[in-house]
């Protein structure tokens, strides 16, 4: 089967320094997670950003379906954005803590036309509902929410555009013990039921072993 996700020789830099240099990745389709660990400053989230082409490559090639994602302009690029989402590893730098968590999922939704307006808010329910959150959460502000439940909501925001791939960039490394758990459960459940691919960016070994079929160092 071919991969999902490839990544041959990946190269980035800024200015001198050389963030990533000749890193090469294989993702199968899902349901599959490859485990990215490394100690820190070792460039695992820069290679993540790079995938999602928040950051430029300078050299080497990524392609998603067997398409360059460099080459992607317009309407394909939009496509791409919306098959590949990320999860940060803080939410607080996600969510807008003046909007409420219910037009924070719609703004995605419309943003990729994934629903009618008046379908938004019954969808946002759905979403919440489906990472273990009240969906009456929906009229809450960030603040009001657990550091738990405020990934619950960052994961409902890249789910609710339907990804192909997720980039996991440390989902659980902000979060308390038992916090952790509930939202690498979480995770595990969403990854089969929707058939989801993940590149999980980690230093925990032993969420690796749980969550992956593949680790690269």
């Amino acid at each position: 089967m071919a991969p999902l996700l490839e990544i041959a020789d990946l190269q980035v830099r800024f200015g001198p320094v050389r963030a990533v240099d000749g890193v090469s990745l294989d993702i199968a389709p899902g349901p599959f997670g490859l485990g990215l660990v490394g100690e820190s400053g070792s460039g695992k989230t820069t290679v993540g950003r790079a995938v999602l082409r928040l950051v430029p490559a300078a050299a080497g090639q990524i392609r998603f379906d067997g398409t360059d994602v460099a080459a992607l302009r317009g309407r394909a690029l939009r496509d791409y954005r919306r098959a590949v989402q990320i999860v940060f590893q803080d939410p607080d730098n996600t969510l807008d803590p003046r909007m409420r968590i219910g037009p924070a999922i719609a703004e995605a939704l419309a943003a990729h036309q994934m629903a009618p307006r008046r379908q938004a808010g019954r969808r946002v329910r759905e979403l919440l509902a489906e990472t273990g959150l009240d969906p009456d959460f929906a009229a809450r502000y960030p603040h009001q929410l657990s550091g738990g439940q405020r990934q619950r909501v960052a994961i409902a925001r890249a789910l609710s555009v339907q990804p192909r791939l997720l980039v996991l960039d440390e989902p659980t490394s902000a979060l308390d013990v038992r916090a952790q758990a509930r939202i690498l459960e979480l995770i595990g459940r969403l990854r089969a039921e929707r058939r989801l691919s993940y590149l999980l960016i980690t230093h925990n070994l032993a969420v690796v072993s749980e969550l992956c079929e593949q680790t690269a160092v």
